[in-house]
């Protein structure tokens, strides 16, 4: 594809439609809550599911939601030819490829799930905002941006993996090439986690920075950053969740990256940026934070006004925040250069908006 055309989204089938008619027996890879999102999803586009299989390491003669779990190569005896949902995300390298080999040897098709909430990217939904996605893909900078917002779009509409694969690049690219950190840098880690970002954000700038500013919420996890970055100098950590305003909200008990704003929980505190910096300067932001990218943003509009500072964004957590985010930006600061990396992640859970 060329160029980013109404007519040709229009023409592909959506990643329903394709496992529907595909005229083939249907299984899913994968167990858990992903699982259960695709079954549901097969109950609504009357998809008859034929089995589940599992990694081998997961297959232990058990059952899930009434259908014993197999092997890849036991459903490869008993049905030949079938297509494969994957129920689950990954980026770790030997499971990407074991996707990529069953893609050559069966159907397989990965609808496009979303990581928080409960709204699944539609066709119909996203060819009614075409235009606004018409006018994101106009404001990226460079044609790696563009090929990877229009590549990703057709994995969302069509599930079909290698849309993904031929658009992924590596984070080194985006640090080194895009936003250029340098001595002197003030960063602002939001959604810090176990400090994995921090660190990497550290080692680019061989430690010549400034000031690192981090919020993560959850307990264990904050915990684990502040003793995983304590040779680190000059690192302020809050314990926060990045929001609109200054407050209280509920957040979910889960561990690890699963953590996130729901109506129900554990209430935390949150902060907004423009409240915790208070006319502080910075230089560089770090947005993933677990489907309240939109809101953290909000809570930063005076920050980014007043310092123009390199932006590094999620765009993965909600169905639409390819789209949303990147307008909410522009918004915010119409001079900035917008561009968009895909790193390598099945699905398309590590994409990222960078402002400059």
């Amino acid at each position: 594809m060329t160029m980013f055309d109404y007519n040709y989204f229009s023409s592909l089938k959506s990643s329903w439609e394709r496992i529907k008619t595909a005229g083939l027996p249907v299984v899913i890879y994968g167990m858990g809550d992903g699982c259960l999102k695709v079954l549901q999803k097969f109950s609504e586009h009357g998809i008859e599911c034929q089995g589940i299989f599992a990694s081998d390491d997961f297959v232990r003669g058990h059952e899930f939601q009434g259908f014993k779990v197999k092997r890849y190569q036991d459903m490869c005896k008993e049905l030949g030819q079938f297509v494969v949902v994957p129920a689950f995300g990954t980026q770790l390298p030997d499971v990407m490829q074991r996707f990529e080999k069953i893609a050559t040897e069966q159907t397989l098709i990965m609808p496009d799930t979303p990581v928080f909430g409960d709204e699944y990217f539609d066709k119909d939904v996203f060819l009614s905002r075409f235009d606004d996605a018409k006018k994101v893909y106009d404001l990226l900078c460079d044609e790696q941006s563009k090929r990877t917002f229009a590549g990703v779009l057709q994995f969302k509409v069509t599930g079909d993996i290698s849309c993904l694969k031929s658009v992924f690049s590596e984070p080194s690219e985006a640090y080194s090439d895009i936003l250029k950190l340098g001595s002197g840098e003030v960063y602002l880690d939001l959604g810090a986690y176990t400090g994995d970002t921090i660190l990497e954000f550290a080692d680019f700038t061989n430690g010549q920075y400034k000031q690192i500013i981090g919020f993560e919420p959850n307990v264990k996890n904050y915990n684990k950053c502040v003793r995983e970055t304590a040779a680190l100098h000059d690192i302020e950590l809050h314990q926060v969740a990045a929001w609109s305003s200054d407050g209280t909200i509920n957040f979910a008990k889960k561990a690890g990256r699963q953590a996130h704003i729901t109506d129900s929980g554990v209430p935390v505190e949150c902060r907004s940026v423009d409240s915790v910096l208070n006319g502080r300067d910075c230089t560089f932001i770090k947005y993933d934070v677990e489907g309240a990218d939109k809101e953290a943003i909000e809570g930063s509009v005076q920050t980014i006004r007043r310092c123009s500072p390199k932006i590094c964004t999620a765009l993965y957590h909600r169905a639409y925040d390819l789209i949303d985010i990147p307008l909410q930006l522009h918004e915010i600061k119409p001079d900035y250069k917008l561009y968009i990396r895909q790193y390598p992640y099945y699905p398309c859970w590590d994409m990222n908006l960078i402002c400059i």
